[in-house]
């Protein structure tokens, strides 16, 4: 294989978008009062708690700031009204850094005394090791938190697999629909963008990919709500990936 790098969005590429949507975030919802109320005395200790609280502060959504009225007619806690606010956003399903950070340390508490095991495409785990084997440099770009990445990986049905990538990359590098993030991270990864190839299932973080200089293919799955490939090229399983890496 010429191409040296593969680049895996995760949720609808590698991992079924319903065990996001219907595991991971009703966990987070179910959790994320506990794990807030037993850390606030200790929030000078928390960042992920103290970047979700300067994120709400910063936020002038109408949705955001009647919260915050609320809190300051002392309706409600101000405690209370940062999980009211973090339920907004997992609601609206906002790529929010701070939420994802927060998600992340919820669910290793669920993976770790074994409430949640990861999900993953039936041929996920025989692709990347046969990749990993062929000497593919494998890594990661996922608007989950990097530590969320890790878990799921970690966790899978297949066992450990987060040995497996060398690469992590998360909303800290930038946006997934932003050029520059892909730039930054063929950077990261001391590689020629032409070197790289993309994989998401999603068309717009597929132009930004191509428009830094990446190759892209296009993960078309049942249940992805992106049904649109623009021109990019479609993969409907990880085993055809191979084929279009060995073809270029």
């Amino acid at each position: 294989m010429n191409q040296q790098h593969l680049l895996l969005d995760i949720e609808g590429t590698t991992c079924p978008v319903s065990f996001v949507s219907d595991v991971l975030f009703p966990f987070t919802k179910q959790e994320l009062s506990h794990y807030i109320k037993q850390r606030w005395d200790k929030i000078s200790h928390n960042k992920p708690i103290q970047a979700a609280k300067k994120e709400w502060l910063a936020d002038k959504s109408p949705e955001s700031m009647q919260i915050k009225q609320q809190v300051a007619k002392q309706e409600t806690e101000e405690m209370d009204g940062l999980i009211q606010y973090l339920k907004h956003l997992i609601y609206i399903d906002k790529k929010s850094t701070a939420l994802k950070d927060l998600q992340g340390k919820i669910w290793e508490h669920g993976y770790n005394n074994g409430e949640l095991k990861s999900q993953l495409f039936p041929e996920t785990a025989e692709c990347l090791r046969e990749w990993s084997k062929e000497g593919l440099t494998l890594s990661v770009y996922s608007s989950g938190s990097i530590h969320a990445q890790k878990l799921l990986y970690r966790h899978s049905p297949a066992g450990d697999l987060e040995k497996l990538f060398s690469h992590w990359f998360d909303t800290h590098t930038g946006p997934k629909k932003s050029t520059q993030s892909y730039t930054r991270i063929a950077e990261q990864l001391n590689s020629s963008p032409n070197k790289i190839w993309f994989v998401s299932d999603n068309g717009a973080e597929c132009d930004s990919a191509r428009s830094a200089g990446m190759h892209t293919l296009f993960s078309l799955r049942e249940g992805n709500p992106d049904r649109d490939p623009r021109d990019h090229t479609v993969v409907q399983s990880l085993r055809e990936v191979s084929a279009h890496l060995k073809a270029d």
